[in-house]
């Protein structure tokens, strides 16, 4: 049995290393074709161009791992059952049990390389990438609003409601001009902040710099009492680094427990979350679409030669790993729209397909 899972393993390894390493060449050839646009602008050069789109290639890692282990196990294993290999291993003894059991492990050994490099390498390198190209835009981009944060906070006489807005980011731990209102405990308007930037610190402190505080009067009509201006001042908050970068950085920047962590916030300061708590879920079991994928390319290799080349094979599994990405990308928009559960949303396409892969797989081993 070893020597069939080495054999078998290798067989699918060295097909989807493969077929990873043709999709990355061509999605750095397409990355580098539209940085180089932007050369020149605010010393924006061709080194800085390569290491952006160098940085990107462990996020198209992780997008692309599914398909790549679909299409690399379709075209191994029917290549091995194009030759009869495969059926003299189902002769030796390697029956459907078996096979997809060794199959399911290393669908597992990619769940984890996908996990490892979805959570801890793509979002580092991704981080990267959006910092080097806002240097050419000046400043991370915003919406045209800003950004908006909430906070709250225990005061001697109640809760205290914070809502944060900023315009603009140079980087993760700085942004620039920046409003806090603070409202009391009965929703009244106590005090304005506006500050040119601030500075966040780990511990979520905030140095603003070039500070105008307005403060009114806690009435049933509040009026203003008094405005300073500051050059310098301190803010202590709940809104720490990894918080203030989520609604700055792109999603693909956020690792799940990112996720979860802004996710958590949001929904405690009464803000809007569906979003975060969707890409949450898709991230969390995004890994396990490798397994799902192996389980599909798993029947190629009860159907005879006579059935189809390796080429029509191979263009099956394009269109099934097509269809998959369609089908979670479309599963999403529609659990945003229609207000589905979030981890439903999430797992649809992934239950649907592993179905359809066992359903295969079972008629394939009674009637061939």
């Amino acid at each position: 049995m070893r020597t069939v899972r080495r054999l078998l393993y290798r067989e699918v390894l060295g097909a989807s290393g493969f077929v990873m390493l043709a999709f990355l060449g061509l999605f750095f050839f397409f990355d580098l074709v539209s940085e180089l646009d932007d050369l020149g602008q605010r010393g924006y050069t061709i080194w800085k161009a390569l290491l952006v789109c160098l940085l990107q290639v462990p996020g198209h890692v992780y997008e692309l791992a599914p398909i790549a282990v679909l299409i690399g196990a379709i075209y191994a294993l029917a290549r091995l059952a194009q030759s009869s290999e495969f059926t003299i291993l189902r002769t030796g003894g390697l029956g459907p049990g078996r096979a997809l059991s060794l199959l399911t492990q290393l669908g597992v050994a990619f769940v984890l390389f996908t996990y490892v490099v979805g959570d801890f390498i793509a979002p580092w390198c991704d981080t990267r990438s959006t910092l080097v190209q806002s240097e050419r835009k000046g400043g991370l981009s915003v919406t045209a609003g800003g950004a908006w944060l909430r906070d709250t906070q225990p005061q001697a006489d109640g809760t205290h409601q914070f809502t944060i807005n900023f315009a603009g980011a140079t980087s993760k731990e700085r942004i620039e001009r920046v409003r806090i209102f603070e409202f009391g405990p009965r929703g009244q308007l106590l005090t304005r902040t506006t500050a040119d930037s601030a500075t966040i610190a780990p511990d979520g402190r905030w140095t603003l710099e070039g500070v105008r505080i307005s403060t009114w009067t806690p009435d049933t009509t509040p009026t203003l009492a008094a405005d300073r201006t500051l050059e310098r001042s301190t803010w202590q908050s709940n809104l720490t680094q990894p918080v203030v970068a989520a609604a700055v950085l792109p999603l693909k920047t956020m690792s799940t427990p990112a996720l979860y962590t802004y996710m958590v916030h949001l929904s405690e300061n009464a803000q809007a979350a569906q979003r975060y708590e969707i890409q949450f879920w898709k991230k969390a079991l995004y890994p396990f679409a490798c397994l799902v994928m192996m389980g599909l390319a798993l029947p190629f290799a009860y159907l005879h030669a006579r059935s189809g080349g390796i080429s029509l094979k191979v263009f099956g599994g394009v269109m099934l790993g097509i269809s998959f990405v369609l089908l979670n990308n479309v599963s999403n928009h529609l659990g945003l729209l229609q207000n589905w559960t979030p981890w439903i949303a999430a797992s649809v396409p992934s239950v649907v397909y592993l179905m359809l892969s066992l359903t295969a797989f079972g008629w394939l081993v009674r009637n061939r």
